[in-house]
């Protein structure tokens, strides 16, 4: 047997329909550096979606390599209840020197989905233990997408991964989210005054007094398209937090590290949330590690006598692994010492500059938006009216299949192409990729 048909004799993959995997079976993957993938039969991919956004600085970076295989000889695990390690420690010291004033706490658990259960968990329990016992429900953003957990799904809204378990789910107060392709007032995302914020406004009025809190990817719905919003929407969105008492909780689990030009999307803002998830890039996608970060007001509201009952009684087995937090470390070195970000906003520009001059121009392109690095190319069947492509025509899947012979792993959002490279992709890898990515569009639509 091939190792193609040994996969599929057992593995049942992520986020997929299996029986499309009789027309394009697994690629096996032999090894990768950086941006470059190799499978078993030697083909190279350029990995421009990051593999799910998740690897940050490239594929077999020899910093983090060393700094994982340095801590496996000494710890590799630890209960993390009651005990520690240095690792961990060091991590939070490096942490608190980037991330939004006024978080310092830091909950650690192993996915996106659990940093987000944890974070509802927490601003439940924290109304509770404050007096406000009448704040039980969450509200959150259309089309919003916080992991594939009961919880997670609950504040999300996107039909395509919840809407079969909505038996199942927590009641959520949804807020329309903000559309800057097809804005209803007809404004610009880079002039806007975030006009689009009036339906949050009537949603608060309405629901904040029985809400704990609204969870939100800030200015970047990531499933959703790669939708970009103004920061001033989430300036406005904080202070209807502050008015109403509902706690932000951002989910910057995708924007986090970078991915938007700054540290974190918040930054953008100038604003600091009640509670932050970050994941993925926090380890450059090397382990599975996430943490749930909130305030010291917070924190103090669980700090009493065990016999008051006020702990926080939510765990995980994996809580600050000790290989996870000495890649957190490696990340965080690298990103300081090699002036990643600095360089990241450079190529950033040079990417969508080229996107634009070869793409913008086409008839089936109706947008390409970006922020940082990340650039979505917006398909669409009429450029003037925004029109969209019928969702039964695959068109994003039917040019990702062809990108894959080309040598792209160019994965799609329905009609949304987009690009999302390690923060240390050069110049001359972007114009490969574009030049793919071209190849492979125009044989779709020849």
């Amino acid at each position: 047997m091939t190792f193609e048909e040994r996969d599929l004799k057992y593995i049942w993959h992520p986020c997929s329909q299996m029986k499309d995997y009789e027309e394009l079976p697994p690629i096996v993957i032999d090894h990768g550096k950086g941006v470059h993938l190799y499978d078993i039969y030697g083909k190279e991919y350029i990995d421009i979606v990051s593999s799910w956004w998740c690897n940050l600085l490239g594929h077999c970076n020899q910093k983090i390599n060393q700094s994982i295989k340095k801590q496996l000889d000494s710890l590799e695990h630890v209960i993390f209840a009651n005990f520690s390690h240095k690792p961990a420690i060091e991590l939070c010291e490096k942490l608190i020197k980037v991330i939004p004033k006024d978080l310092c706490k830091f909950n650690f658990s192993d996915n996106g989905s659990a940093a987000i259960e944890c974070a509802l968990k927490m601003a439940f329990q924290y109304q509770y233990q404050t007096g406000k016992t009448e704040k039980t429900k969450f509200m959150c953003l259309t089309d919003g997408y916080h992991g594939e957990t009961i919880g997670a799904l609950s504040i999300g809204s996107m039909d395509l991964y919840a809407k079969i378990y909505r038996p199942m789910l927590m009641d959520t107060v949804r807020i329309e989210s903000p559309d800057c392709y097809r804005c209803p007032f007809s404004k610009d995302r880079d002039t806007c005054s975030g006009e689009c914020i009036c339906y949050a406004e009537k949603a608060f009025e309405e629901h904040a007094s029985e809400c704990c809190g609204i969870v939100i990817e800030p200015l970047l719905q990531g499933s959703a398209g790669m939708r970009i919003y103004p920061p001033i929407y989430l300036k406005k969105l904080r202070d209807l937090c502050n008015q109403y008492d509902v706690l932000l909780i951002t989910d910057e689990i995708a924007t986090g590290f970078g991915r938007t030009g700054k540290m974190f999307a918040c930054d953008h803002a100038g604003i600091s949330p009640d509670i932050m998830c970050i994941s993925k890039g926090l380890t450059g996608g090397y382990m599975p590690m996430a943490i749930t970060i909130t305030t010291q007001k917070i924190y103090d509201a669980f700090y009493d006598d065990y016999n008051k009952g006020k702990a926080f009684m939510h765990s995980h087995t994996y809580s600050g692994n000790p290989l996870g937090c000495s890649a957190a470390i490696a990340v965080q070195n690298i990103l300081e010492e090699d002036n990643i970000l600095e360089k990241a906003v450079e190529t950033g520009k040079y990417l969508h500059k080229k996107l634009c001059m070869n793409l913008l121009h086409r008839p089936y392109v109706g947008e390409i938006r970006h922020i940082g690095l990340i650039n979505a190319i917006e398909l669409v069947k009429n450029k003037e009216t925004k029109e969209s492509f019928e969702s039964e025509k695959r068109v994003g899947y039917e040019i990702y299949k062809i990108a894959l012979k080309n040598g792209l792993l160019l994965r799609p959002l329905g009609n949304v192409l987009y690009f999302n490279p390690p923060l240390t992709i050069t110049k001359d890898e972007i114009d490969c990729a574009i030049e793919r990515c071209i190849k492979s569009i125009d044989t779709y639509f020849s």
